[in-house]
């Protein structure tokens, strides 16, 4: 993929978060994606995402840059929500929650292969507690 389209494919990915569509986010990552620290595959991925929605029903991401080269895309996003729901466990707290994000990806054929960056969860139960 040209840069240009590198940068509208991130977009159509980060659009399927917002949407909270997890089949559509699920076409975004290999079956196989792997992560550093955290569990390999999409499943695992999805997973995760999905305890995300619970807790913050409104969580938007908001992209602030992306950088790409080759087959691999650097992002810092902001993400948000109000913790209205169960996450991680924890009962709701009616926080808001703003957190900042970094990550850089390694794309193949359309879809993640390789993750890395900032542990989100972490942050945001720091945040709620």
């Amino acid at each position: 993929m040209e840069a240009w389209e590198t940068r509208e494919w991130f977009q159509e990915f980060l659009d399927a978060l917002n949407r909270h569509d997890a089949e559509a986010v699920r076409e975004f990552l290999a079956p196989d994606v792997r992560r550093a620290h955290l569990p390999a595959g999409a499943d695992a991925w999805l997973d995760e995402y999905a305890d995300l929605v619970r807790g913050f029903p409104d969580w938007q991401w908001r992209r602030i840059q992306v950088v790409v080269e080759d087959d691999r895309l650097a992002v810092h996003l902001r993400g948000s929500g109000a913790h209205t729901g169960i996450f991680l466990h924890v009962p709701a707290t009616r926080r808001r929650v703003s957190i900042a994000s970094f990550a850089m990806y390694r794309l193949a054929r359309g879809r993640i292969v390789e993750a890395s960056g900032t542990d989100d969860a972490e942050a945001i139960l720091a945040a709620v507690l």
